[in-house]
């Protein structure tokens, strides 16, 4: 039997990403497509971070093909390309860094930024090149949640490197004064501390930046929807009415200033005994679910109300990095990939496809 393209074709039609749902052909993954006699190779070039599955959508399609050629050799190789998608119109993206995603919350105290960091580090667990900036100017965390200490170092005297540990490039105010020094500044010095952390720090290469935003829609928010390229917006909230509440003014914000909401996390869902492991829904039950709903975005996941998760954090752990095998790491890795793909599926950033257009006078 001589096998052709279109007969690999038809077999690539029936094989469905598990993420996306989709078949290979439809989500144009498929490259690279050779059949040569007795070989058959192609690439699947996925567009979001999935090291961990790799090996078991390589699998996916292996099976299918070598049911169809018999003794005729296949070679497949899976990879992940992350490109650039669209941002605010009138925004031009930020050099070496593809996607900027803001995760924010109405108010304080609903986890966000363990929230932040931990989806940081599941999307470099998957392979994405992440860098994350700590927007709190009065409030810096991500020093100690990440277990980072030191001041930054500068080449030039005017941009500095990014400070690393577990595999993120992290910027933050926190890193350039006392931890006991309390910010005393009006809002424009705030603003512009965020422009020289975003725009002065030397990122590298990144597939995704995670800005860890403060709470509210300030003056720091208002200055990232309308000068920084924003891919997209995660909205942290708990389950409790005042959080969603306040969590409804933050995406209302997003909306308005034309940044596409990627979904909503609700975090503190349960609370999970550490002594029994009973789980208790102290700040209610389903209203982020119910926010999505009424607001038609994405509900990415629920996460519980644990000590462990504080202390991890604490030591400059995270959970993703503590325990990336557990329960509640799976738990925020199936958000990072949710996210990944909402961001996957926006409109790609063509603006360095157009031509510059000069205009002479003769």
């Amino acid at each position: 039997m001589r096998i052709t393209v279109e007969d690999v074709k038809a077999v690539l039609a029936t094989v469905i990403d598990p993420n996306t749902g989709k078949d290979h052909l439809a989500s144009r993954s498929v490259k690279n497509l050779v059949v040569d006699g007795g070989n058959i190779s192609l690439d699947i070039e996925l567009g979001y971070p999935a090291k961990s599955q790799f090996a078991s959508i390589r699998s996916s399609v292996l099976a299918p093909l070598q049911a169809l050629a018999g003794s005729v050799s296949v070679s497949i190789n899976v990879s992940s390309k992350i490109l650039s998608h669209a941002v605010q119109r009138g925004l031009k993206l930020m050099p070496n860094v593809k996607n900027i995603i803001a995760v924010a919350s109405g108010k304080g105290g609903v986890g966000k930024s363990t929230t932040a960091v931990n989806l940081a580090l599941a999307l470099a667990a998957e392979g994405a090149a992440v860098g994350i900036l700590d927007a709190d100017i009065y409030g810096p965390s991500l020093p100690m949640m990440l277990g980072i200490s030191g001041r930054p170092k500068t080449s030039d005297g005017k941009t500095m490197d990014p400070m690393e540990n577990h595999g993120l490039q992290v910027s933050s105010i926190g890193f350039m004064i006392d931890p006991d020094e309390p910010m005393v500044w009006r809002g424009p010095m705030v603003t512009q501390a965020l422009q020289q952390l975003l725009e002065q720090t030397n990122w590298r290469d990144l597939d995704y930046l995670i800005v860890d935003m403060p709470p509210g829609t300030g003056d720091i928010q208002l200055t990232l929807s309308q000068k920084v390229p924003v891919t997209g917006a995660v909205i942290v909230t708990t389950p409790q009415d005042i959080a969603l509440l306040d969590a409804r003014k933050g995406l209302k914000m997003f909306e308005k200033v034309g940044i596409p909401i990627i979904g909503i996390v609700e975090n503190m869902s349960t609370h999970v005994c550490s002594h029994c492991g009973h789980a208790e829904a102290i700040f209610g039950q389903g209203g982020g679910a119910k926010m999505c709903g009424e607001y038609g975005v994405d509900f990415l996941g629920a996460l519980p109300l644990t000590m462990a998760i504080r202390e991890q954090t604490d030591a400059g752990q995270p959970t993703v990095v503590f325990d990336p095998d557990g329960p509640v790491a799976a738990a925020y890795k199936d958000i990072a990939r949710k996210v990944a793909l909402k961001v996957a599926q926006q409109a790609k950033d063509m603006s360095n496809k157009f031509p510059s257009i000069v205009i002479k006078n003769d």
